[in-house]
């Protein structure tokens, strides 16, 4: 026998337990079955398993269906309450963007004016105009990164507390 027909022999006896299989390949498995110790072999060791898993019994508490739906009421809640600040974050980046936009070319000739008024070196002024516009996205970026970690942290806490009481 090849090779390949040992792979399609594995995958059709883990098909057939999980989905199913048609029945020209049902036929080919058998036969080959028939002649192939070492896949009749692999086949019963997936039936034993799949019947010793069957026989366990999971006890889970008489609440967890209510407590799910609780829980998933709360995060829903907690998401149309977020959804809101989110707009008006995003809102107020687009007008940033375009306000940065419109301006770019006035703050240039500002910084440019500056730098020669000054004598600044032409690269410090520069370096200066991106850090004008990169210093308010790194500050919106750190609120929204700490505003996440604290609800993270929070739901951490909350998840901790519950699970302990469960």
């Amino acid at each position: 026998m090849s090779g390949d027909s040992h792979v399609r022999a594995k995958r059709l006896i883990a098909q057939e337990r999980v989905e199913g299989i048609s029945s020209n390949d049902s036929i080919w498995l058998k036969e080959h079955l028939h002649y192939c110790a070492n896949c009749e072999k692999l086949a019963r060791e997936v039936d034993e398993g799949l019947r010793s898993l069957r026989g366990f019994v999971i006890a889970v508490p008489r609440n967890l269906a209510s407590q799910t739906q609780f829980r998933v009421r709360l995060r829903t809640q907690e998401l149309r309450e977020i959804e809101p600040r989110r707009r008006l974050i995003w809102f107020a980046c687009a007008m940033s963007w375009a306000l940065g936009v419109a301006s770019a070319p006035y703050v240039w000739k500002a910084f440019e004016w500056i730098g020669r008024y000054t004598g600044t070196p032409k690269i410090v002024w520069q370096i200066g105009f991106g850090l004008w516009w990169a210093v308010p996205a790194l500050v919106a970026a750190t609120v929204i990164l700490l505003e996440n970690a604290r609800r993270d942290s929070e739901g951490k806490w909350t998840l901790k507390e519950t699970s302990e009481g469960v």
